[in-house]
């Protein structure tokens, strides 16, 4: 077995696709070949906008794992905000007050890339005994947080070892940066750090073409070196999950996942409400953390009675909803640079073999990826009479999902991709 190091900071307890990602390769690397070594926060010292605990189970019995402290600015804006973690950098709060906006400056300003930066002080020497000890001469460092990448910079120059760069999101160009009131200096540090991350990688993994593009761009000598590996579905996942479909008398559009301001819910939900005028027997589910204004629009619209808002659950009762929804709901959030965006959760959409409707860019990554292996439309958000054509129509055609090894899209067939860029 090849030993290999994985550095991320996200790991169970944390929730999240981002987590699922690499816990999932971790899963299947050994059927490959690859004996992983993970290093990550300690959870007592960590900064998890979500916790799933159930995600511990899928940890692969004697993985060698090592935790490390780590320093964190979030603890001051708790005992100050008197409130939990905000979601992805800030995303998802947008109006906000004059210490609100103290805290997102000092964010965007003092700590580059990222807030979690006081791990890697902690990570990399951890890193260096692990390396040394084992004999490591493959480094795989994930992210976000970015400040993960420059724990392998720092490693990759010491040791002049194999760095394999994961990317699951934008770097400079990650949306909620424009919410840190950053100035020029901070953007153009950050700017140096990521492209001196992206030279110096000898591999670097991203989860759509669009990214691949953006950090490409103008630039064959990273476009060669970029590897295109999406986020997928663990077929047990959906095998172990017993009696697929409950029989529920009511139609139900599921939204399963973290919904913020940024994404353009407001002319979905006026469809909605027209959709229930005469068909009542249709229901609206959102699971996951939602922001409040979902909840006092559909109040406005009158049609609270129809719609169900359910808190963070773990990852397996989410399948448990993904799979009993009548028509699954995708939306991708109106930013800039929204093509790429390829979440976990579209791909185990996919395996639920439910239709889904997609509110979002119909030349996006996403869009392109639903027109081949889905009952599915991709729509404008004001596209009022498609989408309820599609909601009404589609549900007599939902096919049946029959997990394989060989799709894909399975996290088993992914984990080879990433293994052969090891080994290779």
């Amino acid at each position: 077995m090849k030993k290999v190091l994985i550095i991320t900071y996200y790991w169970p307890p944390s929730g999240g696709s981002g987590v699922q990602r690499w816990l999932k390769f971790v899963k299947y690397f050994r059927d490959f070949g690859i004996e992983p070594i993970v290093l990550t926060v300690n959870p007592a010292y960590a900064t998890f906008p979500n916790h799933d605990y159930s995600l511990l189970e899928e940890i692969p019995d004697g993985i060698e794992i090592h935790y490390t402290k780590a320093k964190s600015p979030f603890e001051l804006y708790k005992k100050v905000r008197k409130k939990e973690v905000p979601q992805s950098g800030f995303s998802g709060e947008k109006k906000t007050g004059l210490i609100d906006k103290m805290m997102r400056f000092i964010r965007g300003n003092f700590f580059i890339p990222d807030a979690r930066i006081g791990w890697n002080e902690f990570a990399y020497n951890k890193a260096v005994e692990i390396i040394k000890k084992e004999q490591i001469n493959t480094v795989i460092t994930t992210s976000p947080p970015h400040s993960t990448q420059l724990i392998g910079l720092k490693l990759k120059a010491q040791f002049k070892l194999n760095w394999i760069v994961d990317l699951r999101d934008p770097w400079t160009e990650i949306y909620y940066n424009q919410e840190l009131f950053r100035t020029t200096f901070a953007k153009q540090k950050d700017y140096k750090l990521e492209q001196t991350c992206l030279k110096n990688a000898d591999k670097i993994i991203v989860v759509s073409e669009d990214i691949k593009r953006h950090f490409s761009a103008n630039r064959s000598e990273i476009a060669a070196k970029i590897h295109v590996i999406p986020n997928g579905f663990d077929e047990t996942d959906f095998l172990k999950i017993q009696n697929r479909k409950l029989k529920i008398e009511n139609k139900i559009i599921s939204y399963v996942g973290n919904l913020g301001e940024q994404y353009p819910i407001e002319e979905f939900l006026e469809a909605f409400a027209d959709l229930v005028k005469t068909h009542p027997n249709w229901k609206l589910q959102f699971v996951g953390n939602c922001y409040a204004g979902v909840k006092h629009l559909t109040e406005r619209l009158g049609i609270s009675e129809s719609v169900e808002f359910v808190s963070y659950v773990n990852h397996s009762e989410a399948i448990h909803y993904m799979i009993n929804a009548s028509v699954l709901l995708l939306i991708i959030p109106k930013i800039e640079n929204n093509k790429g965006i390829l979440t976990g959760k579209l791909f185990e959409y996919l395996a639920t073999g439910n239709p889904i409707l997609n509110i979002g860019p119909k030349d996006g990554d996403a869009a392109a990826i639903l027109r081949d292996h889905a009952t599915s439309i991709t729509v404008n958000p004001n596209e009022k009479a498609s989408i309820l054509e599609f909601i009404l129509n589609s549900t007599s055609k939902t096919s049946t999902f029959t997990p394989i090894s060989e799709n894909k899209f399975s996290r088993k067939s992914l984990t080879g991709e990433v293994a052969r860029l090891i080994i290779e």
